[in-house]
């Protein structure tokens, strides 16, 4: 059997591009030829050692070596399902499967767009789709799929840290270049071979919401706004009806006062998720003792407006306000206003499922995330148990 010898060089043509950097290929020799086949890793002189063919002084090392090693592997495991299938081995074998021609150059900013623009995705979805090729141009502007490497990724991912950006929020942006990039294999502007997320993790962190207890709650409830703060009166409302009914923001500012519907003794919010699309059925006289209702009658004969917000951010900025004036150290936002409603159902006695029902989740796991116990919650539970 010939075996094909395989070692990884560095900068074979003795050139390094405008970022000061060059390519390490897979040299593969056999009977006195000579093949080589592209890593996509692209390092410095400085980052690497030639007499042990490894990456060094570069803050991803063990991950690019893990994943060159993870190269050289596939290539020799693709010359024994060679040898097992009866072929005669030869480099040209190996070189017509791992590195097929690419004939056009496809810009993600460009093809990107033209897909997502076709797509059947959810509204939202798109949105993410299109803020992410929006970073990848801030990043590096007119990248193709085919510049796309493992090494461009861990730079990507660098770069969405110095934005300060959450680690949740840097995986959701790489989960969706990893849709566009999936798309790109589909479409045949690139080889399975060089799917840089091959051997890539994408890290996230476990995520904790911040909500309001019932005694913060009571605060806001009760807090009473003087002069030029009485312009915060109408943000405060919505973001109590929002606690109170679980709605997101984004549910909150599409609703009209046909979506208030009377039936069977109760009166209901009817609506689809701008998120999820999932349709919503929520008793505003049977939550949190009716309150929904009472500052909806607030707003009696221009419910409309009511639901007539300004924007998230500038809303947010109000709640921080609201949130000194009525002394909550805690940080919250209308976010928080969903997992509120959550946690205070739970801690009432409602059941997980009911609270599923009521926030239109379609997996129980996702509930049980917004969920948090309140130590109120354990004392009460566990006060039953000596009766």
């Amino acid at each position: 059997m010939k075996k094909i010898h395989y070692r990884l060089v560095y900068n074979r043509k003795k050139k390094l591009n405008r970022m000061g950097t060059a390519l390490i290929q897979i040299e593969a020799y056999l009977e006195g030829k000579k093949a080589y086949y592209s890593t996509g890793i692209y390092v410095s002189p400085s980052q690497w050692n030639r007499r042990r063919s490894l990456i060094v002084k570069h803050p991803y090392k063990e991950e690019l070596n893990r994943f060159l090693q993870e190269q050289l592997l596939e290539l020799e495991w693709k010359e024994l399902r060679y040898w097992k299938e009866g072929k005669t081995i030869s480099l040209n074998l190996l070189h017509d499967e791992t590195d097929p021609k690419i004939e056009q150059k496809a810009l993600i900013s460009e093809i990107g767009k033209k897909w997502i623009e076709i797509s059947s995705r959810k509204e939202s979805s798109r949105r993410n789709l299109y803020t992410t090729i929006d970073l990848v141009e801030i990043y590096r502007p007119g990248t193709a799929f085919q510049e796309i490497t493992y090494e461009w990724i861990i730079g990507f991912e660098h770069f969405l840290c110095e934005r300060q950006l959450s680690i949740n929020t840097i995986a959701k942006h790489l989960r969706q270049l990893r849709t566009l990039v999936n798309e790109a294999i589909r479409h045949r502007l690139l080889p399975l071979s060089m799917n840089p997320f091959q051997g890539y993790r994408i890290k996230t962190a476990e995520t904790h919401y911040s909500f309001l207890s019932l005694k913060e709650m009571n605060r806001l409830e009760y807090l009473q706004l003087t002069g030029r703060d009485t312009r915060m009166q109408h943000v405060l409302d919505a973001f109590l009806f929002c606690c109170y009914t679980g709605l997101r923001y984004s549910d909150f500012v599409h609703q009209r006062k046909e979506n208030i519907v009377h039936s069977k003794g109760h009166t209901w919010l009817l609506f689809k998720s701008v998120k999820t699309s999932s349709e919503s059925k929520i008793p505003l006289d049977l939550l949190f003792e009716g309150k929904p209702m009472k500052i909806l009658h607030k707003y009696r004969g221009r419910e409309d407006s009511f639901f007539q917000l300004i924007s998230n951010s500038l809303a947010n900025r109000y709640l921080n306000r609201l949130g000194d004036l009525a002394q909550i150290e805690t940080h919250f936002s209308f976010h928080s206003a969903r997992h509120t409603n959550a946690t205070l159902l739970i801690y009432m006695g409602a059941q997980i499922t009911t609270v599923q029902k009521l926030l239109g989740h379609r997996n129980l796991k996702t509930t049980q995330g917004y969920s948090d116990i309140l130590d109120e919650t354990i004392v009460k539970d566990l006060m039953k148990c000596k009766r």
